[in-house]
């Protein structure tokens, strides 16, 4: 019916859909959330909000991005594939959205999810060759390809995840990210990619309204887990495909901030010897705020290094070699200039850190005499 479209056009309608179907579907998921009991309640000082608020608002995410899809998208066995194991991941983050699963169960019914996508041929092929004098611009990998396709979806479903601490937070980068490869895309990518794309990000855009500060209703592991493991899984087929170093550069530095706070915080947890899914009050917004800023500025923070790390990767993507030189020294400089300023002297994350501490052992108790939920709100 709309092939006869222009792409362009299409991508739009695409993106038009999934935010209209999003933004409409959000209320009554709200309505839903509350009467299984999907509530989100502050249990400890981690916790932004001070009262108790319906999660499980990502089942409007979905149902936006579901419908766009099926309306725009041709359907392959990767494009199969990749809803296969959404609708995996949406269903498992709807159910955790109620009863609070094992971290433990929860990972391996990413790596189900993972391995469904693999099946219908979204994985890794070759990775891309460092060294620009070298004639050969890709390196087979091999057997290897399995297990980094599955850390790339699993740490991407769960990056998002992770960072879903503040109003309109995860969601907002999920935006970005997706809009940011959208561009890109639209240059390297076929149109079934584009109209992925499209649909998630109209999807996000549509939950915005109910979740920015002060949040209506939360996304939970529904929507985050969700965004994480579409945005992984399309980067793929979209733009890791082409095997050049600048096309992997672009879903990295488009997904930034959620992938550099999850290697912090599996690297942190681990060096203090803890479960790397143990919730901590360390990630990159609670540091912000340690900093003095307010819930809407360091969301407000994250949104602008994530637009400009965005922008660098579809700069990056650009033919001039000079403007791709450029762009990468932006990239470190930015990289850094926020490392410093999230974690060099802050003088009030000390005192924050020992508190957290105190709180970590008090959650270490038996359940009598301390209780902690490790779910990530």
């Amino acid at each position: 019916m709309f092939q006869n479209i222009p792409v362009w056009l299409r991508i739009v309608l695409s993106f038009a859909l999934s935010f209209g179907v999003s933004f409409l579907m959000t209320p009554r998921v709200k309505n839903f959330a509350e009467r299984v009991g999907a509530i989100d309640v502050p249990k400890d000082a981690r916790r932004i909000h001070d009262h108790p608020i319906p999660r499980m608002g990502g089942l409007a995410i979905f149902c936006g991005f579901l419908m766009s899809v099926i309306v725009f998208v041709s359907f392959s066995p990767q494009i199969m594939g990749i809803m296969l194991g959404a609708l995996i991941i949406a269903g498992m983050g709807a159910v955790d959205d109620i009863v609070c699963l094992n971290a433990w169960v929860k990972l391996a019914i990413q790596i189900l999810a993972a391995l469904v996508a693999m099946r219908c041929g979204v994985m890794f092929r070759a990775i891309s060759n460092p060294n620009f004098l070298s004639l050969n611009t890709t390196i087979p990998i091999g057997w290897l390809a399995f297990p980094l396709t599955i850390i790339w979806i699993v740490g991407c479903t769960n990056a998002v995840n992770l960072i879903d601490g503040l109003d309109g937070l995860a969601v907002g980068v999920s935006a970005i990210s997706s809009f940011s490869m959208l561009i890109v895309s639209m240059f390297v990518s076929d149109p079934n990619t584009q109209f992925l794309l499209a649909a998630l990000c109209g999807a996000c855009i549509g939950f915005m309204p109910y979740n920015i500060n002060p949040a209506k209703i939360f996304m939970g592991d529904v929507g985050s887990q969700f965004l994480g493991y579409v945005l992984a899984t399309t980067s793929i087929i979209g733009l890791f495909k082409l095997h050049t170093l600048i096309t992997f550069l672009v879903p990295v530095l488009a997904m930034a901030i959620p992938l550099a706070d999850t290697i912090f915080a599996f690297c942190r947890r681990i060096l203090h010897g803890q479960s790397p899914f143990q919730a901590d009050k360390k990630h990159f917004h609670h540091r912000l705020m340690a900093l003095g800023l307010s819930q809407k500025q360091a969301v407000a923070v994250l949104y602008g290094v994530s637009a400009v790390m965005g922008l660098i990767g579809v700069l990056l993507a650009q033919e001039n070699e000079a403007m791709r030189i450029i762009c990468m020294v932006a990239a470190f400089v930015v990289s850094i200039s926020v490392w410093l300023f999230v974690f060099w002297r802050n003088p009030n994350l000390k005192k924050n850190q020992t508190e957290d501490e105190k709180n970590e052992a008090s959650a270490a108790l038996p359940p009598e005499k301390g209780k902690a939920d490790d779910a990530e709100k």
